[in-house]
């Protein structure tokens, strides 16, 4: 990390694009514009874990992809999941989102009911496990996988839910976890879960990645589990309260072509 920073200035640059890019009228080109088109907790939780499992690539393309899983859904996840017949499930025999495919849909549909019917829903199984932590949430992320792997399922269903313990980024599981977690009353995220976002760590990808090097947050060179920690340190002690509030800036950033410092 480059000690010649200004960390006073750093922080008010950062907090500026956070502000930025932390609006309402950018939801609509973002996967978390899935989620929002619900009011239901559990319509909401289920949309976005959905939505978050297949941001990647394309964001347009992403977007009408969750758009189409949400309407196989009838529009109503959470009754989907609770409720669904074998027969019904073969609606999603022709979905694809990049190596996301209908057996991955379905399988996601039968993990979730098991989640909702045997652990309290997606909700209580993470505020229950994040309880314990005092670092970030990387064993809630693990113990998350476990539980949702616990029923019977094919083994490709298994890279479209990251594990840390093997050092990935976990980037969308830490992307999902902001949208549920941070309140900060500005119309994007749901802050729907009792979780202190002190845990939270930054959605770690190749572009917020650039960005953190370009700007001294980050020196390791791979989009980890260690550089999401190293990313974490700096961020805390930017906002020891809310450091994942620097995931707007540094997305934002990202988009930006001719950003300076």
């Amino acid at each position: 990390m480059n000690q010649k920073l200004d960390w006073p200035l750093l922080k008010e640059f950062l907090d500026e694009k956070a502000d930025l890019y932390n609006r309402t009228q950018f939801i609509e080109l973002d996967p978390i514009s899935i989620p929002r088109r619900y009011s239901k907790p559990e319509d909401i939780e289920i949309a976005g874990f959905f939505a978050a499992t297949i941001a990647w690539g394309v964001r347009k393309s992403i977007i009408a992809n969750g758009t189409k899983l949400m309407a196989l859904m009838d529009d109503s996840p959470h009754s989907f999941v609770m409720n669904h017949t074998a027969k019904d499930l073969a609606c999603f025999e022709k979905f694809v989102h990049r190596t996301f495919n209908g057996n991955d849909a379905v399988f996601f549909v039968q993990s979730l009911q098991n989640i909702y019917r045997n652990h309290g829903g997606l909700k209580s199984l993470f505020e229950t496990n994040a309880s314990a932590e005092i670092l970030n949430l990387k064993a809630t992320l693990c113990q998350f996988r476990k539980t949702f792997f616990e029923v019977p399922h094919q083994t490709r269903s298994r890279k479209h839910v990251s594990n840390p313990d093997d050092n990935s980024a976990s980037k969308r599981l830490n992307m999902y976890l902001r949208w549920m977690v941070r309140k900060d009353n500005r119309g994007v995220d749901f802050g729907l879960w009792d979780i202190s976002p002190s845990l939270l760590s930054c959605p770690l990808d190749v572009h917020s990645g650039r960005v953190a090097r370009q700007l001294g947050l980050l020196t390791r060179t791979q989009n980890d589990w260690k550089a999401v920690e190293e990313l974490d340190t700096v961020l805390r002690k930017l906002n020891p309260a809310d450091p994942v509030k620097y995931d707007f800036a540094l997305f934002g950033l990202g988009a930006e072509p001719d950003w300076n410092f």
